[in-house]
């Protein structure tokens, strides 16, 4: 099993209070994640104030860009794997992104892991890209799917289609990995199928174990139909940690943490018809041992990776105090294979 850190990229507002971390503060917990054992470190993606966040706190939050984020974090780092969990590929232009993506992986020497989604709220992505108000978000995730994938590979690309359109490009250096993991994020239909057909890894969020088995299930019928093997793509899973003495005692953080605000801005999309129990059970929280069981039942299910780990905390502080809990009391209980690092 492996164990990532969603680092508070764009977390203010959502998961945090707004105006929660400076750059450096994101950067320095990056750093201790590589010291305490964590396999990867990543960052999540806005490029503007959702209207929920506006119409909760008095100040805009700082949102810090995740691929700068990380060249930063490479420069201060040498083993960590650096991810983005999520990258919303709707609000990016392939050429520019793949030029990124390349650049950061030599940066890093080949340790960059790219999860990428539609994202959670329209409304960001209508006020960034106007233009683009009435496109299928999910066209343009496989347009630029397609196209990120060409432009790594071929020597000089060329794609035409509904929105992303680009003639004879020749983008070196390539990416140092080949291929350059993908990761499809998100736990509807298209985003398995996406994993199956474009993708090395499959990106649900907040899913219990007969979920990720279904979805499993679907997607090695889908890879299978696409001619890959199933075996080369990765199940993984973002989750919400908090940890306590007690089972009350981490339901109570919780409850006085932002989270709570980010669990019902979802109500009508990903969080629809889970209640505040249900997701304390289809979440890591609980206390150690309780955190232990339901990974080891999500491992059981399928689960190989644990990407963007989001810990609750109304500080920097408070945040980094359940990082350090959790790196010593579960991640000894989940000791990585050997051989998963490369993958």
């Amino acid at each position: 099993m492996k164990f990532g850190v969603e680092i508070p990229t764009c977390t203010a507002g959502m998961m945090h209070p707004a105006r929660f971390a400076t750059v450096d503060e994101v950067i320095d917990v990056a750093v201790e994640a590589e010291q305490l054992g964590y396999h990867d470190v990543g960052g999540n993606d806005h490029l503007s104030t959702m209207r929920f966040v506006r119409d909760a706190w008095p100040d805009p939050p700082d949102y810090f860009e995740p691929l700068v984020t990380l060249a930063g974090v490479a420069a201060r780092t040498s083993v960590v794997r650096l991810s983005t969990a999520i990258l919303m590929l709707p609000l990016r232009q392939s050429v520019l992104l793949a030029k990124q993506i390349g650049t950061l992986d030599h940066l890093s020497g080949g340790r960059v892991t790219v999860g990428v989604a539609v994202g959670g709220y329209r409304d960001e992505f209508e006020g960034v890209r106007p233009d683009l108000a009435k496109a299928s978000r999910a066209d343009l995730m496989r347009e630029r799917l397609e196209a990120l994938r060409l432009l790594f590979t071929e020597r000089r690309a060329t794609y035409h289609g509904t929105y992303e359109r680009f003639d004879d490009v020749e983008m070196y250096p390539k990416p140092v990995q080949s291929p350059l993991p993908i990761y499809s994020g998100g736990n509807a239909d298209g985003s398995i199928r996406r994993a199956a057909e474009l993708c090395q890894g499959w990106l649900p969020a907040k899913l219990g174990p007969d979920r990720i088995r279904e979805g499993r299930a679907k997607l090695e019928t889908y890879a299978r139909a696409a001619g890959r093997d199933p075996a080369v793509i990765t199940t993984a899973l973002q989750s919400v940690v908090c940890l306590g003495d007690t089972a009350e005692q981490a339901r109570e953080t919780f409850l006085k943490s932002s989270f709570d605000l980010f669990r019902t801005s979802l109500k009508d999309t990903m969080t629809k018809g889970v209640d505040v129990e249900k997701y304390f059970d289809l979440n890591l929280v609980g206390t150690p041992d309780e955190v232990c069981a339901k990974i080891a039942a999500f491992a059981e299910a399928g689960v190989e990776h644990f990407c963007g780990l989001l810990f609750v905390g109304n500080t920097v502080a408070e945040m980094r105090d359940q990082i350090r809990t959790f790196a010593r009391e579960v991640l000894p209980a989940f000791p990585e294979r050997p051989a998963a690092a490369a993958r």
